[in-house]
């Protein structure tokens, strides 16, 4: 809650009242200029809006007594904006980088424009990094006067950073910049001239595009896309957007699984993927995640939900589990146990529990600056998962009247000492090295072949 003071009072107001009131005023100015009620909308947000953030957005519009139509991608409506007024010098297929570097929020993005089809190849950024931190690095506030070499000697760094996310934004498209038709500057801090000269020998002296309004960009590409809508005599075109981050669950053995990956189309009806249950469960917690480390707990938690009241089942019998994404981003995760129908479902909704924009960027540095141990931990998650499995099976195999007449007790005390030591290695693994885990498996699994399984005759 934000707390200000109005008319001698102490007000607690949620973000989504803040950002209503701004619609709000928008839609005064609006109506005074078109001399008419404006009920519609489409609103813009930062390419890295999570998203409950954008279902935020969605529930301030509500407030404002909107109807918002569609949430859009910051720089891929300025790409739509100058994609439309373009077009009729557009042959062909052209790749599009928008560099949005606005007052507290920065963007960066690929799109290919063909024909009608604005497709989001990648985007990156930081929702807090934008002409403010400019403003924070002059100091204190008094007046005083600055030479553009000192501003930009102060701000290098800042503007080394936003290279290193163009950068990366080509790298996560697959594209290398010389495939880059043009680049399109966008938000007020873009006009600074050393971030211009940067980009500019970046893109190997390439003329950056400056046709369109910097400022007002964003919003002629979302009156386009709401004009499209429903108006006659609009041209028709087809908005592709991405996803941010990797969206997926955890499987056994904390292991993140992508179901998503980051940079994936949307809007996305339905990917289906599964998880199983352990041995006789009848429910199944499903926790589902966004990012990109290999260890799902070192990602951030959207939310959990869970499917119950199915006869127990045995272990690894699957649940059918699906993800899908509206035109604004807004994730659902639903899950079926076919044998009873029963279904469950979530809608990613808890804004309290998720993370900042800012943290989403410090999660990806991590998941680069970890690529080592990440790989490390999910070889060492395999072979757990294969050791568990492997006294799942030994065990129930001991359960079975035939084999247990036919095994020596001798072999059979060999057995269970196996077992005893691998639940040990997994009750305490994080202290056990991989290779003393490999050893074990191996070995076990050298018990199961040669003790358990009938000899041919």
């Amino acid at each position: 809650m934000i707390i200000v003071k109005y008319k001698g009072q102490e007000k607690k107001l949620c973000a989504e009242e803040i950002s209503s009131m701004v619609l709000t005023k928008m839609r005064e100015i609006a109506e005074k200029y078109l001399e008419s009620p404006v009920k519609n909308a489409v609103v813009t947000v930062p390419a890295y809006f999570n998203d409950s953030q954008r279902k935020a957005t969605i529930d301030a519009g509500a407030i404002a007594g909107l109807n918002v139509i569609r949430i859009i991608n910051e720089p891929t409506a300025a790409a739509l904006g100058y994609g439309l007024d373009k077009r009729s010098d557009c042959v062909g297929e052209n790749n599009i980088f928008v560099f949005d570097l606005g007052g507290g929020t920065f963007d960066v993005s690929i799109l290919t424009i063909k024909d009608k089809i604005f497709e989001v190849k990648a985007t990156a950024g930081n929702t807090h990094l934008g002409g403010e931190d400019f403003d924070n690095r002059m100091g204190i506030d008094f007046f005083s006067t600055i030479t553009r070499a000192k501003f930009e000697e102060i701000n290098m760094d800042i503007f080394k950073e936003c290279m290193e996310t163009v950068e990366s934004c080509l790298t996560d498209a697959n594209m290398n910049k010389s495939a880059v038709n043009d680049v399109v500057l966008v938000g007020g801090s873009s006009r600074i001239p050393k971030v211009q000269q940067l980009l500019q020998e970046f893109f190997n002296g390439k003329d950056l595009c400056m046709s369109i309004n910097p400022d007002e960009a964003v919003a002629y590409g979302a009156a386009a896309a709401l004009l499209s809508e429903g108006f006659k005599n609009v041209p028709n075109f087809v908005l592709r957007d991405v996803t941010p981050l990797s969206l997926g669950k955890s499987i056994i053995g904390d292991v993140m699984n992508v179901v998503i990956p980051k940079n994936t189309c949307i809007p996305i009806k339905m990917i289906k993927t599964f998880v199983t249950v352990e041995d006789n469960q009848s429910s199944v917690l499903i926790n589902v995640y966004e990012g990109e480390r290999t260890r799902a707990s070192d990602n951030n938690l959207l939310g959990s939900f869970s499917l119950c009241n199915f006869p127990p089942a045995p272990r690894g019998h699957p649940l059918d589990v699906c993800f899908s994404i509206d035109e604004n981003g807004i994730l659902t995760v639903s899950a079926k146990e076919n044998s009873t129908g029963n279904m469950n479902e979530i809608t990613i909704t808890n804004y309290k529990e998720r993370l900042s924009a800012e943290e989403i960027k410090k999660l990806i540095e991590k998941a680069e600056k970890y690529n080592v141990e990440d790989k490390k931990f999910l070889k060492k998650a395999e072979v757990l998962n294969a050791l568990d499995y492997c006294v799942y099976k030994i065990r129930n195999s001991l359960k079975q009247t035939d084999v247990n007449s036919r095994i020596s007790s001798q072999d059979n005390d060999k057995i269970n000492s196996a077992i005893t030591i691998a639940s040990d290695f997994l009750d305490s693994n994080q202290h056990v090295e991989i290779d003393v885990l490999k050893g074990h498996l191996k070995e076990l699994e050298s018990m199961f072949e040669s003790i358990i399984i009938p000899k041919k005759k």
